[in-house]
């Protein structure tokens, strides 16, 4: 790859982006669908790119971003984390992360249940296939590459364009799915902080926010005479990426029978330098807010990049039940938000809800999207609460990432799809026991 592939991908995609952007402020109908800028810029790219009309000259590389970026992902999260008093957060962050822990120990293997039991009976499918549902649904594109790296070292290649299919149709669903769904709850007067589906800020439709309405993207924490404060965050994450890229090439080389993915070592390293920068003291120049834009720009990019590099061919090759196994997974995402959120959370249930169903079939960013339908002022604690509650969730679904396909290869798809059920209903039994559920009175006057 040179420098020129480089140059040309990277001005393709803000170029793409750009036009994303003007299409969602412009384009009444892409308004009313809430569909992100990224999503747009990755279906021109896949229709005007090598894999669609061929009049876009990116490079042979384009497949190869999202590992990458993924790794950018996951060692943003560690990074300016502030230190929690958790005594005073627990009694209300508990309830999300164990929704959290939902989604995750259910979406994962949801896939694999379906494929294990009626699509696979149907169909002569390739042992990884349900687990690109969790890979695209609940991970999203950079997931998918992750996932489809292990994969694609033991020979089945054609994972990654399943999984990033996986993940461009759960951006889909959860556009629609959550807009039907906040249309239907806002009717029966489910939603705690809007009246009306139409009585929606400007910014939400458009994209675009005004003058008065404008935050701060992050503070200066550096000097400009010394380094630009958003370089200097960019370098910390680089060093912690490049870092776990050396690492997982010395691992590769001593234990060639494995595959340690890039974002679990990323995000490993990243607790490591969080730790040295807390003790340090150094943490203190470190802006949350900045390191969360950064890793933010590298999802608008893994979600471009996914989409365009998608091989039609394989998907074509296995469509039929790719369609089964996603309308099972849109299916078992809403069956989750209706029997599980309204039990766990004590308040604004339908609006954490929603975020969650967002996540989950999309991406975090997606469930940000629909939370803002529902919640435009942010006077709801979802968003604080999820934060808090993924810290203690993400170590489970690295380890999935990491040891999942290794297990699924190995013939153990049957015994790990049991084991994450079997955990799932083991906290549930936990939480009622301890008290954290709602009680059946409330659920019955919510319903």
């Amino acid at each position: 790859m040179s420098l020129e592939d480089l140059t040309i991908d990277i001005g393709l995609m803000s170029l793409l982006l750009l036009i994303g952007i003007l299409i969602r402020a412009k384009v009444r109908m892409i308004q009313k669908l809430f569909i992100p800028a990224s999503f747009i810029a990755g279906l021109l790219g896949l229709t005007f790119g090598p894999n669609g009309f061929g009049l876009l000259p990116f490079s042979n590389f384009i497949g190869d971003y999202p590992t990458i970026l993924i790794a950018v992902v996951f060692a943003a999260i560690p990074l300016g984390a502030a230190k929690i008093n958790w005594k005073e957060k627990f009694g209300r962050v508990r309830n999300m992360w164990l929704y959290s822990m939902t989604i995750t120990l259910l979406m994962w293997p949801a896939g694999i249940v379906a494929t294990y039991l009626f699509i696979g009976h149907i169909w002569d499918l390739p042992p990884g296939f349900g687990f690109a549902l969790g890979a695209g649904f609940v991970g999203g594109h950079g997931t998918a590459a992750a996932v489809g790296e292990i994969f694609s070292a033991q020979g089945w290649q054609e994972i990654t364009d399943i999984g990033y299919t996986a993940a461009t149709v759960g951006l889909l669903a959860a556009v629609l799915g959550g807009l039907i769904i906040i249309k239907r709850n806002t009717r029966r007067k489910q939603t705690n902080f809007i009246s009306d589906f139409q009585d929606l800020p400007s910014d939400l439709r458009t994209g675009l926010i005004r003058k008065e309405d404008r935050e701060s993207a992050g503070h200066d924490t550096v000097s400009s005479n010394n380094v630009d404060p958003l370089f200097f965050h960019v370098a910390i994450i680089g060093a912690v990426v490049v870092v776990s890229y050396f690492l997982q090439q010395m691992l590769n080389a001593n234990f060639p029978e494995l595959s340690f993915p890039l974002l679990s070592l990323a995000f490993i390293i990243g607790l490591i330098a969080q730790f040295f920068l807390r003790k340090s003291k150094a943490n203190y120049y470190v802006d949350k807010r900045t390191i969360n834009r950064v890793g933010g720009t590298a999802t608008d990019l893994i979600v471009v990049f996914g989409i365009t590099s998608i091989d039609l061919a394989i998907v074509s090759e296995y469509m039929i039940p790719l369609i089964v196994l996603f309308i099972f997974g849109v299916i078992w995402a809403y069956l989750i938000l209706h029997f599980v959120a309204v039990r766990v959370f004590h308040q604004d249930w339908f609006e954490n809800g929603i975020f969650g169903f967002g996540w989950s079939t999309g991406t975090v960013a997606m469930g940000v999207a629909l939370l803002r339908i529902v919640d435009p002022d942010s006077k709801s604690t979802t968003l604080d609460d999820y934060a808090l509650g993924y810290i203690g969730m993400v170590p489970v679904e690295v380890a999935i990432i990491t040891f999942g396909p290794v297990l699924i290869i190995s013939g153990f798809s049957f015994p790990f799809m049991l084991s994450l059920l079997l955990i799932w209903v083991l906290l549930i039994v936990f939480a009622s026991k301890m008290g954290w559920l709602v009680s059946k009175d409330k659920i019955e006057e919510r319903n």
